[in-house]
């Protein structure tokens, strides 16, 4: 009897051993694989943790003017910047043990897969935090054990890796609130139109309930279904010793305003603006398009979202509804911003924009740069050349030049400079570009900034050689900013999510023109504002002067197939093209008057709450009262108009008292003209 009770005593020694063997076996087996499976992580490195971010695009004053995203609307903020309150709650529900696991729950996966075992089914999850940032991060949200163990393997990576507030950071950055709003920055302004920090515990209880299922417990969808789950996040935070009681019943019933701010996926202002934009950041900045889609960029820019209003809403009011087509650029001339752009009444992505690419005839808007050239060259505003029917050399032709004024009208006479720009007279132009060498045109718009050549041809004076509309605001910039060149400015800079600068671009000036011959050409450039010049012709810009209340200086230009209208004042400067875009001609003179009326009600409009500044004349400038007609000192014979001139080349004859004097008076200026004029073209026949 002995015996067996010692054999059954000796079996049940042997079984225990064996199983203690067994399991050491196993627990060395598991040890070693938990060690193969972190080495094999380790191996592997920090998986990439990049997203798609919704880039934002600021205007002049800092608001939002655009953003894009691939979809998923998401403004990536610092775990500083988010509410404690957002922190705690979303722990809380989601991962209580989030700080003492190292990406997975074992007694939570063990209770899953015992439910799920007894359901049948994968219903029951027990993801982590960091599992559910991994899931976000590389993969989908089908239910298959494949897709859990290659979670859990990304999770083991994460914590590898990355700290764990990182990682937390990462989560609430990317986890989905439901209505296109991903991470909590874009959910908070969805829900409740305020960031992220500033969400009280009531709002980020709510909030935190929502990842569980957006289409259940969003609070727009299903208030009834979202507060039973906020109430669930309560009570975890009460039971996780994060809250009281107390707080957590004042947070439950705090009534919440919901704002449900709708997402633009579109430009918001000033399309064209934005393609301009999109291009530099490309092509001039190097950066990856992609990147700029979806990489969470801060992009702050130049546009003036209220100006860029005005003029889209002042296009559409002055164009007509047939196919004739606009090019508007408004620029700051002291820093170079530009302020607003449109570039067609009808914006098409990647389309044509017809303020930077469509290079078209500028037609007289030429001639402010050309008589720059003529007061370099000894003109004053009061030189006097005639206006009559010429024929003008070309150099190697047989066929001279033969312009024309409009409607064919001649003084038949002798004009000052004032007058010739006031009316826009196309021989006296003509005849300056030629005593003053057909190079310096040129060699002026060059210097102010035009970049389309200039042909030193005698129609170049009228406006021949091809521009686009923002060199030619620019180049006007010059005379707006005192003889000081800007380039145009559309980015100011450009930073990355973490908020570190890619780029900056700062204002450059360089003197380019003399400041006093600067300010004779603005003040010059008055003239066409001035009805009581009129006289064989009219003032080209008397059709627009009422609307104007301000000072304000500038050019008209036209031809058979194009209408331009630049003007400034010491503020702003804008230009307006119009035009087919076959070129055709201008079909009515409503067409042609299109752009100075959109100048002038844009311009009013725009400036409406600034100071109506005049243009300030150097302290070395002589200003006399001179008849604009002759060019002599007014006196009681004769009205005068304040003219501007360098010390030394002022006039100092007064109008004549009588007719025999006036007669006496031409016929020496013509016959210097003459002379002068003869020699010259005696010396182009040679």
């Amino acid at each position: 009897m002995q015996v067996v009770l010692n054999r059954k005593r000796r079996r049940q020694r042997n079984k225990w051993r064996l199983a203690f063997r067994l399991l050491l076996v196993f627990l060395l087996l598991a040890s070693g694989s938990a060690v193969a499976l972190l080495s094999y992580t380790r191996m592997l490195g920090p998986p990439p943790i990049q997203v798609s971010q919704t880039t934002v695009i600021y205007g002049d004053n800092n608001e939002i003017i655009g953003e894009t995203h691939h979809g998923e609307n998401r403004y990536w903020v610092s775990l500083s910047d988010i509410s404690q309150d957002v922190i705690d709650a979303t722990i809380s529900v989601e991962d209580r043990k989030f700080f003492q696991h190292l990406g997975f729950d074992p007694k939570r996966i063990a209770g899953a897969i015992l439910a799920n075992i007894r359901s049948g089914e994968k219903s029951q999850g027990a993801s982590t935090i960091t599992q559910q940032y991994a899931r976000n991060l590389y993969l989908n949200h089908e239910k298959t054990w494949t897709r859990k163990w290659n979670e859990l393997l990304y999770a083991l990576r994460l914590e590898m890796n990355y700290e764990k507030e990182e990682i937390l950071e990462g989560y609430l950055n990317t986890v989905y609130y439901g209505h296109g709003a991903y991470g909590i920055e874009a959910a908070s302004a969805h829900f409740f139109d305020k960031d992220s920090r500033d969400l009280t515990l009531a709002e980020a209880s709510m909030l935190a309930g929502i990842p569980k299922g957006p289409s259940y417990y969003s609070p727009l969808t299903n208030e009834e279904l979202a507060k039973k789950r906020q109430k669930v996040v309560l009570f975890s935070m009460v039971e996780n010793e994060m809250i009281t009681q107390q707080e957590a019943d004042a947070a439950f019933e705090e009534e919440l305003i919901y704002i449900e701010r709708p997402h633009q996926t579109l430009d918001k202002v000033g399309p064209y603006f934005h393609d301009v934009v999109h291009y530099q950041l490309v092509h001039q900045l190097g950066i990856e398009p992609d990147l700029i889609e979806a990489g969470g960029l801060q992009v702050y820019t130049t546009l003036d979202a209220e100006m860029q209003k005005k003029a889209e809403k002042i296009i559409e009011q002055e164009m007509p509804t047939n196919e004739l087509e606009i090019g508007f650029v408004a620029m700051d001339p002291k820093t170079g911003y530009v302020k607003a752009l449109v570039g067609g009444k009808q914006h098409v992505q990647g389309g044509f924009n017809r303020a930077v690419q469509a290079q078209r005839q500028p037609g007289s808007t030429m001639k402010p740069f050309l008589y720059y050239g003529a007061l370099e060259n000894g003109f004053t505003a009061t030189t006097t050349l005639k206006s009559e029917k010429t024929d003008f050399p070309i150099d190697g032709q047989s066929e001279p030049y033969s312009p024309d004024n409009f409607n064919s009208n001649f003084a038949e006479d002798y004009i000052t400079m004032i007058q010739a720009l006031a009316f826009s007279d196309n021989i006296y132009a003509v005849k300056t570009h030629y005593f003053i060498g057909l190079d310096t045109l040129g060699e002026i718009t060059r210097r102010v900034g035009l970049k389309s050549t200039i042909q030193p041809h005698p129609s170049s004076a009228l406006g021949s050689s091809s521009v686009n509309v923002l060199e030619m605001v620019n180049g006007y910039s010059a005379f707006a900013n005192g003889g000081f060149k800007t380039e145009p400015l559309f980015i100011k800079k450009v930073e990355n999510i973490k908020g570190e600068i890619l780029f900056e671009n700062k204002p450059t000036y360089e003197q380019v023109l003399d400041p006093e011959l600067t300010f004779i050409m603005t003040d010059l450039m008055t003239a066409m504002f001035d009805r009581q010049l009129n006289d064989y012709t009219s003032v080209t810009g008397g059709s627009v002067a009422p609307f104007i209340k301000r000072p304000v200086a500038g050019k008209s230009g036209s031809t058979s197939t194009d209408s331009w209208m630049i003007g400034f004042t010491p503020q702003l400067v804008t230009g307006v093209w119009v035009g087919y875009d076959d070129s055709r001609r201008l079909q009515t003179k409503g067409d042609s008057q299109v752009s100075k009326q959109v100048w002038a009600k844009f311009t009013e409009e725009a400036l409406a709450n600034e100071l109506k500044l005049p243009f300030q004349p150097p302290r070395n400038l002589t200003a006399l009262e001179v008849d604009p007609k002759t060019g002599l000192l007014a006196n009681e014979n004769c009205t005068g108009r304040l003219t501007y001139f360098v010390k030394g080349t002022e006039p100092t004859e007064s109008c004549p008292s009588s007719e025999k004097e006036m007669e006496e008076t031409v016929q020496e200026e013509s016959e210097e003209e003459h002379s002068i004029f003869k020699r010259f073209l005696r010396w182009m026949n040679e």
